[in-house]
């Protein structure tokens, strides 16, 4: 059922492995008022008026800033890139929102770890405890909140960057995963179940959704779905996780807080932390997520030499 208020939608520049980005195309699509509240005036935020939304240029962490962006929206979709600011960015848009009283809905976008953490363990990441904290600062608000939990997804710099190199060189998928088994899911498939869940959120509102790949696999099997979608042979190295954080992950050049999150989530897997599947993506939208060799066959350029 369409709405006339506008849909706002954070985090629409491009982080998170451009899922807020994929929710405005996707709800412009069907016609639907959609405001997008960027960081900065740049060419994303061209991007984004070229679909036909409104742009609202602001900051998470101030309160006015998400003031002006609620005000008048009846929906919202909460996501914002991997940052030490998130928890703080989660309680003032929980703040102004319970003020202001006008969601009838609010999806948030958190990581599939969680379902996995206690208030207590010291095995993740600063931001998977950032997005924990977070999904009970929301929960505690009162909200009508839908949490989304999609694992790791393909395209995050693991597989997609920091990959591309050596698979490009000589055709190996350097990785400290030992034998841990993962179903890393499409951003794009995580935006068609935030925008489903936006046109009729009604029976969605109190719910937890976990997305994975329609695929649980060690990396083995990854690496020949790499293959049969370049059509050249990708082999899996299991590269020790200091060599892994030296040779590929330093040169990159990633703020601290990222690479701490990265390294976290490939020792993660090697601990076999990543080893689910659902079928939530298809139950949802009706069409099953996509495959690895879907994925990297439509961007087959990142894993060339030129790429």
């Amino acid at each position: 059922m369409a709405t006339q208020a506008p849909i706002l939608v954070t985090g629409a520049g491009g982080g998170t492995g451009g899922v807020g980005r994929g929710v405005v195309a996707l709800l412009r699509e069907r016609d639907l008022p959609v405001r997008a509240l960027l960081h900065r005036e740049d060419e994303r935020a061209e991007a984004v008026r070229a679909l036909g939304a409104e742009v609202v240029i602001g900051d998470l962490t101030r309160p006015d800033d998400v003031a002006r962006a609620l005000d008048g929206a009846g929906r919202m979709f909460f996501s914002m890139t991997v940052s030490p600011d998130y928890l703080e960015a989660t309680t003032v848009v929980a703040t102004v929102a319970r003020e202001l009283d006008s969601l009838e809905a609010l999806v948030s976008i958190s990581q599939m770890t969680v379902s996995q953490m206690t208030t207590t363990s010291t095995e993740e990441s600063h931001q998977q405890r950032l997005h924990f904290l977070s999904e009970q600062v929301l929960n505690w608000s009162g909200l009508p909140v839908v949490h989304v939990r999609p694992t790791m997804f393909m395209d995050n710099p693991l597989l997609t960057t920091l990959a591309a190199r050596s698979i490009a060189a000589d055709g190996t998928l350097l990785m400290p995963f030992g034998d841990g088994r993962t179903s890393p899911v499409a951003a794009s498939d995580v935006a068609r179940v935030i925008a489903t869940i936006l046109l009729e959120p009604g029976r969605h509102v109190g719910r937890v959704y976990e997305l994975t790949g329609p695929t649980c696999q060690d990396m083995k099997g990854i690496a020949e779905e790499y293959s049969r979608a370049l059509g050249r042979a990708v082999s899996y190295v299991d590269i020790p996780a200091d060599q892994w954080l030296e040779r590929i992950v330093r040169p990159v050049g990633l703020p601290p807080h990222v690479e701490e999150h990265i390294v976290t989530m490939a020792r993660l897997h090697r601990a076999n932390r990543y080893d689910r599947a659902t079928r939530t993506i298809e139950e949802i939208t009706g069409v099953p997520a996509q495959t690895v060799e879907q994925f990297v066959t439509e961007h087959a350029a990142l894993f060339s030499p030129a790429g």
